[in-house]
């Protein structure tokens, strides 16, 4: 009797992880990535002080119910019923980038809206008494943008060779009727206008508050054009052109000494930096300059030293030396952590498996999408989070310049969990209409299977009385 009701929980529970929809694949990794987040922000806190004891438990504990939410922003997003929700937000994608970058580059304290100076620069804006990180929130929506800009365009060209009254890009079709802007009728003009333009404008914005994100979601935007399938002879001409002008910026800040957007000189300085420890002994010891010169050099230096000593099997969870050193490593260096402790094997090559499988899942799930805005979106949101997973390791392993992105879903930070989450939630969705439609289209397909089977049957069972006869 007891062993027919285990049996039936166990085939009971079964039954329940068979009825996920979605890619399991995807749910799984979520999933060990949020584990993994959990237990490292637990063990990369540090305990010397006892007074922060406290302010310890506090971080662990905001961070679990910021899991939580993220957790549950992600099953709201998996159940929405049609992909026509996600189109009609993401058309507003640049217009909210746009405004929350205005509002950081003005720096607005507006008692609701207050924009924070954060490590040499303003990053952060505070809304209503929440930390919103504008340039985590911009990645996302920019990419959901051009999702949408894209399937757009593509719905524009088909109607017009159709000869049909095309319902999209409004904007560029009106201008379009008058002979002024008639050019805007053109297909490179609206790719200009809804995808080049807000590209640039986004980046350029970004530039002001970091070099480095600016960089990345330029390079981000480019490798969704390219999933969307806008001609590669425009993107090498686009890359060619943003050489060219970081060059320009480059030359006008060294000719005004360095008063032309302050933040180029800390992008040039991390580029040149190799954090060797030679300049220190060169210097006077506990002087000022000694001091600056050991900041400039503590955090990658660290992060070094920790990837060094973890090894192959890691130190083991709370052993962590480095975590003393440096004072964001559950941050910007989460991944050279969860090597100290957990070593090569687990915290260095199982994450990377993680990463790579969401790109192998992305990747086929964007297949399985009849629909172009959500094959370019999973392609598009696929690629963001793996990229920026991938610098992050990059950067801790000291391949590259200090860049400050965090590794998604397992560094520690509200909104950019949150964002990520939002991310994943959208992948999960997609994931779960696109295998909808096919079971719907196998069932509809079936009763004609099952009719020709019928007639074949038939067909023997006449030649069999034939030949009974004869």
């Amino acid at each position: 009797m007891a062993r027919g009701k285990a049996n039936t929980q166990k085939k009971g529970f079964w039954n329940f992880i068979d009825d996920i929809e979605g890619d399991k694949v995807v749910w799984i990794i979520v999933f060990m990535l949020m584990l993994a987040s959990v237990l490292a922000i637990f063990s990369s806190t540090s305990l010397l002080p006892m007074e922060a004891t406290a302010d310890r438990i506090d971080t662990i504990r905001q961070h679990i119910i910021v899991v939580i939410a993220g957790l549950l922003l992600i099953i709201g997003l998996y159940k929405v019923p049609k992909i026509g929700w996600f189109r009609l937000f993401s058309q507003f994608g640049f217009l909210v980038s746009f405004i929350l970058l205005a509002l950081l580059d003005a720096h607005v304290k507006w008692g609701f809206v207050d924009a924070q100076y954060i490590n040499g620069a303003w990053r952060t804006l505070r809304l209503f008494g929440f930390q919103l990180h504008v340039f985590e929130v911009v990645k996302v929506a920019m990419v959901m943008y051009l999702a949408w800009a894209m399937s757009a365009y593509r719905q524009d060209q088909e109607d017009i060779a159709r000869r049909k009254k095309s319902t999209t890009l409004s904007f560029a079709n009106f201008m379009a009727t008058s002979k002024t802007f008639a050019f805007m009728g053109r297909p490179f003009w609206k790719r200009m206008l809804y995808m080049y333009m807000p590209t640039l404008i986004v980046c350029v914005m970004t530039m002001l508050g970091s070099n480095s994100s600016a960089l990345f979601i330029g390079l981000i935007l480019l490798a969704t054009m390219l999933i969307g399938g806008v001609p590669f002879k425009e993107i090498g001409l686009a890359v060619l052109a943003g050489i060219a002008g970081i060059a320009m910026l480059v030359g006008i800040h060294k000719a005004s000494d360095g008063h032309f957007i302050p933040r180029l000189a800390t992008a040039i300085s991390r580029m040149n930096a190799d954090y060797d420890t030679d300049e220190l002994h060169q210097l006077k010891p506990k002087s000022k300059e000694f001091y600056a010169a050991l900041d400039d050099i503590r955090q990658p230096y660290s992060a070094k030293i920790a990837v060094h000593e973890g090894r192959l099997i890691g130190k083991g969870s709370g052993n962590s030396t480095q975590k003393y050193v440096v004072s964001n490593i559950y941050g910007d260096y989460m991944f050279s952590f969860l090597i100290e402790e957990y070593g090569l094997l687990i915290g260095g090559i199982l994450v990377i498996l993680l990463y790579v499988s969401l790109l192998a899942r992305g990747s086929m799930i964007a297949r399985l999408c009849s629909n172009e805005f959500a094959k370019i979106t999973v392609g598009g949101l696929t690629v963001l989070i793996t990229g920026q997973a991938f610098m992050h390791m990059l950067v801790n392993v000291d391949i590259g310049p200090m860049t400050g992105q965090t590794l998604p879903l397992i560094s520690h930070g509200a909104c950019a969990f949150l964002v990520f989450c939002i991310a994943f939630g959208v992948i999960l969705s997609i994931s779960r209409m696109a295998r909808q439609k096919i079971r719907e289209e196998e069932e509809a397909a079936a009763p004609l299977y099952e009719s020709e089977k019928d007639d074949i049957q038939v067909s023997m069972d006449v030649l069999e009385q034939l030949d009974n006869l004869e």
